[in-house]
């Protein structure tokens, strides 16, 4: 049998794993927030704001820290980078691991187009040390994962698409593109 498609091209967060948007939600009821007040100060400089510029790694986690607090204060409620990176512990999703083997087993080629934040140093505690462990099985699962921190470019910049289709060897005919948004 052949394939339209010879290529799935997954984001990550929000597919691999639980969305953040219930932990904003959640903070932004206990503090009395408007719905989406988080979500309304990232999109506000979707491209070169604090949270931008740290997926691409052009912030270190200090400047990130500072800058989204100005940031969310300007906005009428202050949020540290520190307490905003609390709201991303998120839960993964063992059931698109196991879509992630089959979509390989029927033959495509596979990648993994993710906006992250440059990793922490590991304290060392068992739950961050499982976390990592289990992060590096699932990319190493792909045949190509590009992560906005390393990269240098983020979606929804075209560029980072390119990458993977250069990656892949193939045209964005060939690929299909799965995300949460």
């Amino acid at each position: 049998m052949t394939h339209r498609f010879k290529a799935v091209i997954f984001d990550f967060g929000g597919v691999f794993t639980t969305s953040p948007v219930e932990n904003f939600a959640a903070f932004e009821k206990e503090h009395g927030l408007p719905d989406r007040f988080i979500g309304g100060v990232i999109k506000s400089r979707l491209h070169d704001g604090a949270f931008a510029r740290f997926e691409r790694a052009e912030l270190t986690a200090d400047e990130f820290d500072r800058l989204f607090a100005e940031e969310t204060r300007a906005a009428g409620f202050e949020i540290s980078g520190r307490d905003f990176a609390r709201l991303l512990d998120v839960a993964l999703r063992p059931e698109m691991t196991a879509a992630l083997r089959a979509v390989k087993a029927a033959g495509f080629k596979t990648g993994c187009i993710t906006n992250n934040f440059p990793s922490i140093e590991s304290d060392g505690s068992p739950r961050l040390e499982a976390r990592k462990a289990d992060l590096a099985a699932i990319y190493a699962a792909f045949d190509s994962v590009i992560e906005s921190s390393k990269a240098g470019v983020r979606k929804p910049e075209p560029r980072i698409y390119e990458m993977m289709l250069e990656r892949l060897a193939l045209p964005a005919s060939a690929c299909v593109f799965l995300d949460d948004l």
